[in-house]
């Protein structure tokens, strides 16, 4: 349920009728937006009635929402959100764009890739440091001491660290992440989700491989509910017939997304199609599908790379391809960041 409040109402009176209603057990989002101020019940409000909301002088509708999901519901907030990511917004009018190795394999590769991802223009630089693999004898990362390596990536070229966190055992491990990636197979793993609600850290969700965008969006909606209002949503395509590509990118969930919910979305086009030369026209794409971001696959040496090499862009690719990024957000009058 959401009430829509007047115009111009004093903070006492909103904060008066906001007690009255939290005294029926139902808890409120509160959203004071530049058109009108919205409070989002959430709980079990079949019990809160709705002509007692209306006849209150302050309130000028009252609204069923009949979705599962409602902190992620734009109906609850109409406007756009942005995430703050150690002082990069991403939403809003700010177009982001992480970049960076599948895995972290190396002090060399590592820095090197960075520094080439800083000088094209990246906004945050993308590793693995725990790598979820199909079979147990593939390369998983490094794992803590790729922890180590991203960090010292960040600290010589200050761009911002985005990596996958595999369990809730590892929040104390992810501690100074400045934006914790969930990976595509642990979008429904409840207990990490209801853990990263509580870390309040920024949380970039990855759409599963087989999810519809409703169960994508109910995975925001355990983030959102522990607390952390700081969730950013990625379409990474999902699996379907098809065998000429590794997943189809779903374009047509960057507009939906954007239409059902005030949650910023950016695109993986790396991990949609698995090809490097598809990963420039699929940008594009999400560029003017309204996409927030893209999430680009870069590596040293992609022929050698230990995971996902077939994907992944060479610094001179990326190069080229962040030329062609930055007119086309002009053209859609974003930010770059």
């Amino acid at each position: 349920m959401i009430v829509i409040l007047k115009p111009q109402v004093e903070q006492e009176r909103i904060a008066q009728l906001m007690a009255s209603i939290e005294r029926q057990g139902v808890a409120i989002h509160y959203s004071q937006g530049t058109q009108e101020t919205i409070l989002g019940l959430v709980g079990d409000t079949t019990h809160v009635d709705e002509d007692w909301l209306r006849a209150s002088d302050i309130v000028a509708d009252v609204r069923r929402v009949s979705e599962p999901y409602k902190l992620a519901n734009r109906r609850f907030h109409p406007e756009d959100s942005h995430i703050d990511v150690a002082g990069k917004k991403i939403g809003e009018g700010n177009f982001a764009v992480i970049a960076g190795p599948c895995s972290v394999e190396s002090e060399e590769q590592l820095l090197e890739v960075a520094a080439a991802v800083k000088r094209s223009g990246a906004t945050c630089l993308r590793g693995g440091a725990f790598k979820p693999r199909t079979s147990p004898y593939s390369f998983q990362g490094l794992e803590n001491r790729g922890l180590e390596l991203l960090r010292e990536a960040r600290r010589v070229t200050g761009l911002p660290i985005v990596t996958e966190i595999m369990s809730e055992t590892q929040l104390d491990d992810f501690a100074d992440v400045d934006l914790i990636q969930v990976g595509a197979r642990n979008m429904q793993n409840f207990r990490l989700l209801k853990e990263l609600g509580r870390s309040r850290k920024p949380v970039l969700l990855k759409r599963g491989l087989s999810s519809t965008i409703e169960e994508l969006l109910m995975s925001a909606e355990y983030i959102l509910a522990g607390g952390n209002d700081n969730v950013i949503l990625c379409e990474r395509g999902i699996r379907t017939f098809e065998k000429m590509i590794r997943n189809n990118l779903d374009i047509s969930a960057v507009p939906v997304i954007k239409a059902k919910s005030h949650l910023p979305v950016i695109v993986d086009p790396s991990h949609a199609a698995g090809i490097a030369w598809m990963v420039e026209p699929l940008s594009r794409t999400a560029i003017a599908a309204g996409a927030d971001g893209l999430m680009i696959e870069v590596h040293n040496d992609p022929k050698r790379a230990l995971c996902d090499g077939a994907q992944s862009l060479n610094p001179e690719q990326f190069d080229g391809l962040m030329a062609g990024v930055k007119r086309r957000v002009a053209f859609e009058e974003k930010k770059l960041l």
